[in-house]
C-alpha cells in the first residue's frame, strides 16, 4: 500500500542502508520495524523513578565493580 510519510533524514537513511544491506526497500524495512515495535509493547518497571532493564537467564549479574570497569574503558 503506498502512502506518504514524513520521515526525519537520518532514519530514511538508515532505513535505506538497512534494506541495501539486506535486499530490502526502505518500505519494507520500517513496516518491519514498525510491526516489532507495535507487537511487543514492553512495560519496563520503574523504581524510584529510574527504569528497570531485565537480564538474560544465566547472564552474571551486573556489579559496581563492572560498571566502573566499563565507564573506564
Amino acid at each position: 500500500m503506498r502512502t506518504t510519510l514524513d520521515l526525519e533524514l537520518d532514519v530514511l537513511q538508515a532505513a535505506k542502508e538497512i534494506g541495501a544491506a539486506r535486499g530490502m526497500s526502505a518500505g519494507q524495512v520500517v513496516s518491519e520495524l514498525v510491526r516489532k515495535a507495535l507487537a511487543s509493547p514492553k512495560t519496563a518497571r520503574v523504581r524510584n523513578g529510574v527504569p528497570m532493564f531485565s537480564r538474560k537467564a544465566g547472564s552474571p549479574p551486573l556489579t559496581m565493580a563492572a560498571v566502573n570497569r566499563l565507564r573506564d574503558e
